[in-house]
């Protein structure tokens, strides 16, 4: 079938709105007709990247949201017309899957950022009869229909609203994810969170969901410290990094009980580390260049450090978990959503990029 599809045809380029020819689902995939897809900055670490690492002309987009079309002979998760979420892809038969560790799985590469099918196979070819990667995180979802990984979709109830449903695939679920499930942040306690993206501030709702007591949220802008003591922060930090571990002390009253980064900055990362107690932990999810240095001292007195990959979840049980906090209004991601027709996806990159747009979802 064709398909209209955002195509990266260079690391350092704009996406390019094309009409693709997109195979049919396999007997383990599920055609998925798009309603909505968010745009999060590992569909753009190309960017980031020299370009000899640019793996070719590609379909990006994994936080996508819509409508099972077809399905493949094996398929019995799904059926045609159930609603989904698409999440990230995994083997199923690794250590880390078999141990229900679904986002560590020892295959993670290979089955979600390697331009396509495991096997190597693409499910997307131009006009020219050229291949275009596929399967990016198990959906390539910047297109108007893709076939998706039976792993990577997830059902919902068709109630909620699929125009803001996308999100929890990868970004929101981490965010949350990192609170609820990596660190189990527990009733009463306390926690730093810095970076108040659309990451940061998803841990924020997490984290007056699941009872905090002194919730600090860290970052430069003003604006989205406010936010983020609108969805819960009891305390907001700005400032050099020694500022930082001084506030945390100072508001907890001796150090933090968890910490987690957004920022990828080292300097951050360490200011926040720092400001745990002697049983604190931190976990980090931004995605930073370069190394964070640690000294002996601070690294044996008890604090643990540990990385964040999709929120420690397992899509099928939390997706639908967050779906209805959000339902019952303790959840309210989506209003940290801005939306924008598919064609106008360079200007959610940019909007992105400059900090005027919080979480932009492209619709379809």
């Amino acid at each position: 079938m064709q398909v209209r599809a955002a195509v990266m045809r260079a690391g350092d380029g704009p996406f390019t709105l094309e009409q693709l020819e997109l195979e049919e689902p396999r007997g383990d995939e599920v055609l998925v007709r798009m309603v909505a897809t968010g745009m999060c900055h590992t569909d753009l670490l190309s960017r980031e990247l020299p370009p000899e690492f640019f793996g070719g002309p590609q379909v990006y987009g994994h936080e996508g949201s819509g409508v099972v079309e077809a399905v493949g002979d094996s398929v019995t998760k799904v059926a045609p017309g159930d609603h989904v979420v698409l999440s990230f892809n995994h083997c199923g038969s690794c250590k880390a899957c078999d141990q229900g560790k679904l986002p560590y799985c020892l295959r993670f590469g290979e089955f979600n950022m390697s331009g396509g099918r495991p096997d190597g196979s693409k499910a997307f070819v131009d006009d020219s009869g050229d291949a275009v990667g596929s399967h990016f995180f198990g959906q390539s979802s910047f297109a108007s229909h893709s076939v998706v990984a039976e792993t990577s979709v997830v059902k919902i109830d068709p109630s909620y609203d699929l125009a803001r449903m996308g999100p929890l695939g990868c970004g929101i679920q981490t965010g949350a994810g990192a609170i609820l499930n990596t660190l189990d942040v527990q009733a009463g306690s306390s926690v730093v969170i810095t970076g108040a993206g659309a990451l940061g501030l998803s841990a924020v709702m997490a984290a007056k969901v699941a009872g905090a007591e002194i919730i600090i949220a860290v970052d430069r802008h003003a604006n989205r410290l406010e936010l983020a003591s609108k969805y819960g922060a009891t305390h907001t930090i700005s400032g050099a990094p020694a500022e930082i571990t001084a506030g945390i002390h100072e508001a907890t009253g001796g150090g933090a009980d968890y910490a987690f980064d957004t920022t990828g900055n080292a300097a951050v990362v360490r200011a926040s580390f720092e400001g745990l107690n002697n049983l604190g932990t931190i976990g980090l999810a931004g995605v930073g260049f370069g190394d964070a240095t640690f000294d002996f001292i601070s690294l044996i007195g008890g604090r643990t450090i540990t990385g964040v990959m999709e929120g420690d979840s397992t899509p099928d049980e939390f997706i639908p978990r967050l779906a209805k906090l959000n339902a019952d209004g303790e959840f309210p991601f989506d209003e940290l959503i801005t939306t924008f027709p598919l064609d106008q996806i360079n200007d959610a990159e940019a909007a992105s990029a400059d900090g005027s747009v919080i979480k932009p979802v492209l619709l379809f």
